[in-house]
């Protein structure tokens, strides 16, 4: 077989401020692969840029690389002579396909779920979805379990390190004390797979003894659980360690076995051949220029405290919880990042390019790819309803029924000015008075513009909420 090469390139860490655990993930991923391999198999090059690596092994000849995952990945390879470009690898569906389907329609993401689950055969009964119905998503919005902290589930599949990642460390640490590189975040033992078989036990682990669980309190959070019944795989399947096919496939015999209910497994199946494939395919489909869209005209830098993660610095409970999760671990559950991180964002006025950079290098399963049109378009709104019809921000009320941050929290959920004022509630109306106009016409959300009108103190919330603009809340 033809050699393999995997180029490591510092000047990647050089460039951001990465969060400390996904640095040593990735390289834990990609030095274990190649200790797999062997060096029989593998040309392993440790280079200052993917330039200066490729010069290194154009003894070779020709390469093939699989399609990138990166509009400046792809730039880099196809403006080399001596590579050839294949397919994607570690999605479902190939782009031609896509934009043969996209292009005859609006685009609108249930619509793609149901085409993906008709063409894969995936959770169907012949021609008909299993169970009747194609989306259980409104049986999955319970909120946590009454006077619960935890939820009673199997704890999550967690790896053991070795050598290898104590080398990482080891290079982390030297690089950084060196002045080369620099990271945000603490990093402590790896919670996440870095090899093909640790994926393979996660996903084994998740699909026996957690997935009966995760539908019904998928959008719900807990300050003592950050994980709840989640699968944890993102990480694993961007890195390619596992496949989405195998990873529903797995769900739906556990579902046919009697192992899952069907709301469940209809969950986590809509995540993964649903908005993870969506996702993927919209930011090849909207173009490179997709990042620059700033429809709102939302310019605030984003301040010290959240870009250090200075959890200590936040007042506000459900979000100093939430930014302490990101800080030690490098990850939280879906409904933080859009509900807390994205509304938070949102509702500030930050720049949404920023925002994107943010999130890309601060989680572990952050990638261009993945955040471009996570924050852009359904988080910031930023793309003016391209993707998503509306924003996703709320006031108190909604993350007081879906959690149980503002337990012990210094600020009431219902109260809009005042020192014991919710910023999320007064930055929610705020955000909706400085949009009204643009908002008012929108179906999805000409309820809540009314609401307006019915605050007598609308004009006190406004100066509360630009008050407080310049510190954490």
């Amino acid at each position: 077989p033809r050699p393999i090469v995997m180029i490591e390139a510092r000047s990647v860490l050089r460039r951001r401020r990465f969060h400390r655990a996904k640095a040593h993930l990735v390289l834990s991923a990609m030095r274990h692969r190649a200790a797999e391999l062997g060096e029989d198999r593998v040309h392993y090059v440790r280079a200052d840029t993917y330039r200066q690596g490729l010069r290194e092994v154009a003894a070779l000849g020709r390469l093939t690389v699989h399609h990138p995952t990166s509009y400046a990945a792809l730039a880099l390879v196809t403006r080399l002579d001596h590579v050839d470009v294949l397919p994607a690898r570690g999605f479902l569906i190939p782009h031609d396909d896509f934009r043969a389907w996209a292009d005859s329609r609006a685009l609108r993401q249930e619509d793609f779920y149901r085409w993906v689950r008709h063409r894969l055969d995936l959770l169907m009964d012949a021609d008909e979805p299993a169970g009747g119905r194609w989306n259980l998503d409104h049986e999955n919005r319970e909120p946590p379990p009454r006077d619960a902290t935890t939820l009673d589930v199997p704890a999550p599949y967690r790896p053991r390190e070795d050598d290898i990642d104590a080398e990482v460390r080891d290079d982390l640490d030297r690089w950084e004390r060196a002045g080369d590189v620099s990271f945000v975040g603490r990093e402590g033992p790896r919670r996440f797979p870095a090899t093909r078989r640790e994926a393979l036990a996660a996903l084994r682990r998740f699909v026996e003894r957690r997935l009966a669980g995760f539908g019904p309190h998928e959008d719900a959070m807990l300050a003592d659980d950050p994980v709840m019944s989640h699968s944890l795989l993102s990480s694993s399947l961007n890195l390619g360690l596992l496949d989405p096919a195998e990873c529903v496939a797995a769900a739906e015999a556990a579902w046919r076995a009697g192992e899952a209910p069907l709301r469940s497994v209809e969950g986590f199946v809509r995540q993964v051949a649903g908005w993870r494939e969506y996702v993927w395919q919209l930011y090849w489909h909207f173009g490179p220029d997709y990042r620059h869209q700033n429809a709102l005209r939302h310019r605030a830098p984003l301040p010290d405290w959240f870009l250090e993660l200075d959890a200590d610095a936040v007042t506000a409970n459900c979000l100093a919880t939430v930014l302490a999760q990101v800080r030690d671990t490098g990850w939280t559950h879906h409904i933080p990042r859009l509900m807390v991180l994205g509304s938070h964002a949102l509702q500030r006025g930050w720049d949404p390019a920023a925002v994107t950079d943010w999130f890309h290098r601060c989680f572990v399963d952050g990638y261009d790819w993945v955040m471009l049109p996570n924050v852009v378009g359904m988080s910031q709104h930023a793309d003016g309803g391209r993707m998503t019809t509306k924003p996703y921000t709320s006031g108190g009320a909604y993350l007081h029924r879906m959690s149980d941050y503002c337990d012990g929290c210094a600020y009431r959920p219902t109260a809009r000015v005042g020192a014991d004022a919710c910023p999320f509630t007064t930055g929610y109306w705020s955000f909706l008075h400085r949009h009204r106009a643009r908002f008012a016409g929108n179906p999805r959300m000409a309820r809540a513009v009314a609401g307006l009108d019915r605050l007598s103190d609308l004009d006190a919330v406004v100066h509360e909420n630009e008050r407080r603009a310049d510190g954490p809340p």
